[in-house]
């Protein structure tokens, strides 16, 4: 076979090769959507975060339901990965170099109103909480 038929096959073959991989692309990002959406339909603003059954409560101001994932690592650049991703709940597990790591996972109620389940690692001691978050009003 001469040179140039071969290049033509192999030219051939690698436009197959980029016309099938800009397909999967294309119809991979339309299948999905933005990741954790549903933490973007919780209202920004002074949140309250209460352990269940009856606990201690704290309060947080949030500008987007992001950080709820890593309340007991705040501030910490951790890496992330989604374990689910649905219209009403999110799982993600995260590893904080040096500082532990932890897995949350927030069902929603309403904009206003989440459980969350959280547990890990934190400063070499474990931890593990239940309970809700609920938006009070704006931050001050």
């Amino acid at each position: 076979m001469s040179r140039i038929r071969q290049y033509r096959y192999f030219a051939r073959d690698i436009g197959f090769i980029a016309a099938a991989i800009s397909a999967f692309v294309t119809t991979s990002g339309v299948a999905q959507g933005p990741v954790l959406a549903m933490l973007d339909r919780l209202e920004p603003g002074q949140w309250e975060v209460r352990a269940r059954p009856e606990g201690s409560a704290f309060k947080i101001c949030i500008d987007n339901g992001r950080k709820l994932i890593q309340m007991r690592h705040q501030g910490d650049a951790c890496r992330r990965f989604v374990v689910d991703d649905t219209a009403e709940m999110v799982t993600v597990h995260y590893t904080c170099p040096a500082n532990g790591y932890g897995q949350t996972t927030i069902r929603f109620d309403n904009p206003r109103l989440v459980r969350l389940e959280t547990q890990g690692i934190s400063k070499g001691l474990p931890f593990n909480f239940s309970g809700e978050a609920r938006r009070l009003g704006s931050c001050r």
